[in-house]
């Protein structure tokens, strides 16, 4: 293993992350006004975001045209007379924490708002200390009783489970995670496929779920490096309609004009023999998960990965809503990263496809958290980034998705789940639900965030009614903690969000 030096700015220990950090602020978010009427809301300061609404959804051409382009010119906000969100109070926020547990919170989320801690963190994880088995030990040790028991369920199911109770008894409920690593042959997808089946079979432990989803890794029962491949035949038959794969199953589109297409230049060679037995083993896999998923009336979240193996991801997850979904329930969320510029048109562009095929889909929206290797293969390939250029933009494209889905419930159409930890547009969200006449515990409205992260945000969106969840990771420490640090790196402004929650906390 080559030899890492160790991180340099440690003059900078306790610098705050990057400029996703949020306001402060908790003045109402205004509402949005009626479609073809942007309205603006604050954000960071003093800058203002204007929310342009989609056109009427019956003139498609204009829908592809506009989406993904979010306009970010200056605008004059609404004044809302009544906040949806209190977070002010701090006491009321937080009463179902122990000042213990406080306590302990106050001090882990001090000393993982420090970005050379990330750092540190990566460094030691990748250092030859971890190949000596005492200093090993006592490393992942002291991780297990400060940042993993803090950001982590447990080490299995039944720890796992205990963590979900707490969260009930605190009127959250929780996103199960099996931290597992990507599959590199059937031998390891076929282990993960029954680790994904036993945590789906743990939800059924009471008439009432606690548990409202359990993430599924295409990643986990498909090798990347077939994904890749798959992902690249489906690119070049977007550009070329003449080319024929015997393989593809009905599914929506996947591409739209702003995708980015550059990963494949020249035609791909089709699937071999033994590939496309490989792909067939990865989708009965997801068979066998969605059928079990459907026995226990759980539903499903598909994580997304990088642009190079996302279409692939996409291409399963809608393929098997089509066949799994509970009569207008859907059971498969896809997931949308708003930081790419055709987040919003991809998204536009399925929920139509659902909804000709009469298909019930659901979506979860996130920012995103490939910002660094994306640029990076775009920079190497002598093109244009697919992430919009600045982190305002990703904003303005998270809650035009977020307008269009909470636009559609409230027409008697869709599901979203609104993962972010961003407190404008929690609150941006929240008061266009209420503008519109979403009931505040509409299962086809929720809210997610990372467990042990954005509590302020969590537990004001419970407070007002709203159905939230926490994304909640578990698996054993040493499997577990590479996963989290790989993406608390691809996305530093993760940690930021934090900031919040301890001014709360004190």
């Amino acid at each position: 293993m080559a030899s890492q030096k160790l991180p340099h700015n440690l003059s900078y220990f306790f610098r705050r992350l990057n400029s996703t950090v949020p306001s402060y602020t908790t003045t109402a978010v205004p509402p949005l006004k009626s479609a073809g009427k942007p309205t603006s809301f604050s954000f960071l300061g003093n800058s203002k975001i204007p929310i342009s609404p989609l056109p009427n959804l019956e003139d498609s051409s204009n829908i592809v045209k506009t989406a993904g382009k979010p306009n970010i010119s200056s605008g004059k906000p609404n004044t809302a007379t009544d906040p949806v969100l209190n977070l002010h109070d701090s006491e009321k926020l937080f009463s179902s924490v122990s000042t213990p547990k406080l306590i302990k919170s106050s001090i882990t989320l001090q000393l993982a708002s420090a970005e050379p801690m990330v750092d540190f963190g990566m460094w030691v994880m990748n250092s030859k200390f971890m190949e000596i088995p005492i200093i090993r030990k006592m490393i992942l040790d002291v991780i297990e009783y400060t940042f993993y028991e803090h950001f982590c369920a447990g080490k299995n199911l039944k720890e796992a489970d205990k963590t979900v109770k707490r969260l009930w008894d605190g009127g959250l409920r929780a996103m199960l995670d099996y931290g597992l690593e990507h599959a590199n042959d059937n031998d390891s997808c076929e282990r993960n496929l029954d680790e994904f089946i036993q945590t789906i079979e743990s939800t059924q432990t009471q008439p009432i779920s606690p548990v409202s989803f359990v993430v599924v890794k295409i990643t986990a029962i498909c090798p990347p490096i077939l994904l890749k491949r798959i992902s690249d035949l489906l690119r070049w038959e977007y550009k070329d309609t003449s080319l024929h794969l015997p393989w593809k199953l009905k599914t929506f589109q996947i591409f739209a004009n702003s995708s980015p297409l550059y990963h494949t230049t020249k035609r791909p060679k089709p699937l071999t023999i033994e590939e496309e037995r490989d792909f067939q083993l990865a989708y009965q896999r997801l068979t066998k998960i969605c059928q079990k998923s459907l026995q226990a009336n759980i539903p499903l979240l598909i994580d997304a990965e990088d642009t190079a193996i996302q279409p692939a991801i996409d291409y399963f997850t809608y393929s098997a809503a089509i066949q799994y979904h509970k009569d207008d329930e859907p059971l498969i969320f896809n997931t949308i990263q708003a930081y790419l510029k055709d987040a919003k048109e991809r998204l536009v562009i399925a929920k139509r496809d659902a909804d000709k095929m009469n298909v019930p889909i659901g979506f979860k929206l996130v920012r995103g958290a490939y910002m660094s290797s994306e640029r990076k293969l775009a920079s190497c390939l002598g093109v244009e980034s697919p992430i919009h250029e600045g982190i305002q933009n990703t904003h303005a494209c998270f809650n035009e998705c977020a307008d269009f889905m909470l636009h559609e419930i409230a027409n008697g159409s869709g599901s979203v789940v609104l993962a972010t930890h961003n407190i404008q547009s929690g609150k941006l969200a929240a008061a266009t639900a209420s503008n519109l006449g979403i009931e505040r515990d509409n299962p086809k409205l929720q809210f997610a965030q990372l467990y042990g992260m954005a509590e302020t945000l969590s537990f004001g969106l419970k407070n007002a009614g709203f159905r939230v969840s926490k994304y909640l990771p578990f698996g054993p420490v040493d499997q577990i903690m590479p996963y989290l640090l790989r993406r608390a790196e691809e996305n530093r402004g993760l940690l930021a969000t934090s900031s919040l929650d301890r001014q709360m906390i004190r």
